[in-house]
């Protein structure tokens, strides 16, 4: 049971720090984490540590936490050297991936990296974040068969009957990876009919079937409609056996949504379209997208 201020009692506090977004601190840090699943963790994340003084006003909440019942652990990856040496006089436990990884990296390669933030995860290759971005206008254009308009752009076309999880893979591969994807819904129409549904049947190549368990999508859409027909597990059994079928039949590739994370599913279409040639390096993608899309932002 929480505690007053929210934190499970004996819940180890966890701080990811970084002078980014903190998105590298978190993954890698809870890559970590998942190792303990008997311990439960308090975790905080701050980013934008830019400053000295910012960084002071850190490690004194990192030695506060020390004075409490649980020692707390902190993971780091700020790049810039006058705030990591600054973060590394806390009395707190600090595992700092950047020191950790860079300085093998800069033996190797003979040379001192620029030790510069927000080169992962800021606008840093302009071309790059522009691709990204016109990425994301595109996935949300093409949400949920919202618009078939330009689907010959599109890198990947996720299938699935609703609520099966496209729209969140769809937006992490926009986003994350700077693929243009759209998502459609296999509706009743669709599942009656052998074919793939017609504004995707010529991409065929490019498409991806998303299904999960009778259960769970029987569960989400109570939550959307609850009571109702579409929810119904003879409903959800029957567009789940269609969809598979319909798959089978086109050899379109199958992930199942119930036990796989966003990121793990992102994972598996890139590693099956690099086998297929089908992912056009970042630098092509940033001359064709944005030459047809104006470069839009």
């Amino acid at each position: 049971m929480p505690s007053e201020n929210g934190t499970a009692p004996g819940a180890v506090p966890v701080f990811f720090l970084s002078d980014s977004t903190g998105i590298s601190a978190e993954t890698m840090g809870n890559a970590l984490l998942l190792q303990f699943p008997d311990l439960a963790f308090d975790r905080t994340t701050i980013p934008f540590i830019t400053t000295v003084e910012r960084a002071r006003e850190v490690v004194a909440m990192l030695d506060a936490a020390m004075d409490g019942p649980v020692a707390p652990l902190a993971f780091t990856t700020a790049a810039e050297d006058v705030i990591r040496h600054e973060l590394a006089t806390t009395r707190a436990p600090m595992i700092d991936f950047f020191e950790m990884h860079m300085s093998r990296i800069e033996e190797i390669l003979g040379r001192r990296g620029v030790r510069e933030v927000a080169r992962l995860h800021g606008v840093g290759d302009v071309k790059s974040y522009n691709t990204r971005m016109a990425a994301v206008e595109f996935t949300i254009e093409h949400d949920d068969g919202q618009s078939v308009r330009a689907l010959d752009r599109a890198d990947v076309i996720l299938l699935a009957p609703s609520r099966c999880g496209k729209t969140p893979t769809s937006m992490y591969l926009a986003l994350q990876h700077g693929l243009f994807v759209a998502n459609y819904p296999l509706v009743e129409e669709d599942l009656e009919d052998a074919d793939l549904p017609r504004p995707v049947r010529e991409f065929a190549d490019r498409c991806f079937g998303i299904t999960t368990t009778v259960d769970r999508l029987s569960r989400v859409r109570n939550e959307r409609r609850p009571g109702s027909r579409y929810a119904q597990p003879a409903q959800c059994r029957w567009e789940l056996r269609r969809a598979k079928e319909l798959f089978a039949a086109h050899r379109v590739p199958v992930i199942d949504s119930s036990t796989k994370s966003v990121e793990e599913m992102a994972a598996l279409i890139l590693q099956t379209l690099k086998k297929n040639g089908g992912v056009p390096s970042r630098a092509t993608r940033a001359t064709t997208r944005l030459d047809n899309s104006g470069g839009s932002t």
